[in-house]
């Protein structure tokens, strides 16, 4: 029975405010994302006085559109995140590590892991299969480089980039396989012009968006110098560029990365604000030799930090809707078969395996760091498991499988970073 607006909007307070309780397991050294897993899971299994909760929202329109317009904005993040300039200033031991990350997980899930749990999977779900695995969620890694101050060292510096590079080619290879499933082609000539169309959407959009950005955020502070142009710039970029990824036939999630990609701090310096003035005087009165590239870098952190502070109340409204809902899809039911669980284990050895062997190419540093480093899966992956189920490549027992180990990276790998990173004792 279809839900009217009131219930909806009940539904979604509900939601949102049980999500941000279960960021508690922040305290246990765990990502929010784990919290709205769990909620998402114990919201989809529960049933109250007969009424199922999950089936009478999971597929509500409403419900459904914001939960993958928050899976977008989180893209956009991730993509304002990445720095192409780091990974050229690293050199090519973090793409070898990228590489290797992305070449390993993905021809084990291929030649291994789906023939074994299905002999006659196709070859574009097979594809699909191994795409999942090279995905890498390094804000867990992150966070643990930070808090004990090695978010500096050269490990961390690798893992990052290494990491920025892997979402590119996940995200490519996302939106070559997804286009492959949903035309039904999966011969060599179709494969080469999907991927033809990513490569070129790609390279297009950021030689466009280069060219365009700048023009178009001057033009904008001419009308309205204000924040809230800034933050329709920012938004109205990334939800162009997903919709023209939509049209060219590949997911809307690698637009929006791709425009979190383009966007940089300097097209937004058109735009008048008092604490860009403030700073700008105080640069002034210090009387810098360097004066010139004093200002552009007061200008371009302030920036920086205000995109993405204006993107994050949005981020806060829309992602968790996203991973509820994947949390949904999980079954409990299924948790109780020996087969899964057995699934799950020989997934995450090859999901761990592939970015271990990653970081035997990191040159001269703790190799074990980079590895394990690259090891968490979390967002980006959740958003491949997602994809798969809709297209029908992930039965109920893989989905809950791959869930699995998803929430088994994300724990793991915490305690085991402090570990090998803390000082050994004579």
């Amino acid at each position: 029975m279809p839900m009217d607006y009131g219930s909806i909007y009940l539904c979604l307070a509900f939601i949102l405010v049980s999500a941000r309780i279960a960021t508690l397991v922040e305290r246990m050294g765990q990502p929010a994302v784990v919290g709205e897993l769990l909620i998402g899971i114990l919201l989809g299994n529960i049933v109250v006085g007969g009424w199922d909760f999950a089936a009478s929202l999971k597929h509500n329109p409403v419900f459904t559109f914001l939960s993958d317009l928050g899976v977008v904005i989180l893209l956009f993040e991730v993509g304002l995140e990445s720095k192409i300039e780091e990974m050229r200033r690293l050199g090519i031991r973090v793409f070898l590590v990228a590489g290797t990350g992305v070449a390993v997980p993905f021809l084990l899930g291929y030649y291994v892991i789906a023939p074994l749990w299905d002999p006659e999977m196709g070859m574009g779900a097979r594809l699909f299969f191994g795409a999942m695995l090279t995905a890498t969620s390094v804000g867990i890694t992150a966070r643990v480089f930070k808090d004990l101050g090695r978010h500096q060292s050269e490990e961390a510096r690798i893992v990052l980039g290494a990491a920025v590079i892997d979402d590119v080619l996940g995200l490519s290879l996302l939106a070559v396989v997804g286009a492959m499933l949903e035309t039904g082609g999966a011969h060599f000539p179709h494969f080469a012009w999907v991927l033809f169309k990513a490569v070129a959407f790609l390279c297009s959009a950021f030689f466009l968006g280069r060219l365009l950005a700048p023009r178009l955020g001057r033009w904008l502070s001419h009308i309205n110098p204000g924040i809230g142009m800034k933050f329709i710039l920012a938004v109205g970029f990334c939800l162009a560029f997903a919709g023209l990824a939509d049209f060219m036939g590949l997911a809307p999630i690698v637009g929006a990365f791709a425009a979190g990609l383009i966007l940089e701090p300097v097209h937004f310096t058109h735009f008048d604000d008092p604490d860009i003035v403030r700073d700008v005087e105080t640069a002034i009165d210090q009387s810098n030799p360097t004066f010139r590239s004093a200002v552009l870098q007061v200008l371009e952190n302030h920036a920086d930090t205000h995109i993405q502070t204006l993107i994050q109340p949005l981020a806060y409204f829309l992602v968790p809707l996203f991973f509820v809902r994947t949390g949904m899809d999980v079954q409990l039911g299924l948790f109780l078969r020996s087969d899964v669980w057995f699934l799950a284990l020989v997934i995450t050895v090859a999901a761990f395996s592939g970015k271990i062997v990653a970081g035997l190419f990191a040159g001269p540093v703790n190799k074990a760091v980079v590895g394990w480093g690259l090891v968490p899966r979390g967002e980006v992956t959740l958003i491949f498991i997602v994809s798969g189920k809709s297209y029908g490549v992930l039965s109920d027992a893989l989905f809950s499988a791959m869930v699995i180990m998803t929430i088994i990276s994300t724990f793991t790998v915490p305690p085991t970073l402090t570990w090998l990173l803390r000082p050994r004792q004579p």
